[in-house]
């Protein structure tokens, strides 16, 4: 590993676990040379924005029977 690599290493080890998670997916996009879809980026953004909010305490997690069951009683109206 280069001097180079080594120190943006050390700033990356820095940012928080999402950050450092969203550029690793970043950087294996690039190696890969697939680009994620707008929809696949949009799923990424909306999980994150909710992660973020949960994690600030602005919502609170719901049971997964209590939210399946408000999405199926929302697609019978």
């Amino acid at each position: 590993m280069t001097a180079r690599a080594a120190a943006i290493e050390k700033q990356a080890r820095k940012l928080s676990a999402t950050e450092r998670e969203r550029l690793a997916e970043r950087l294996l996009v690039q190696v890969t040379e697939e680009q994620l879809t707008v929809a696949d980026q949009a799923w990424i953004d909306e999980a994150e924005k909710r992660f973020s909010a949960w994690k600030q305490k602005k919502t609170k997690p719901l049971a997964a029977r209590r939210a399946l069951n408000q999405i199926r009683r929302d697609l019978l109206r």
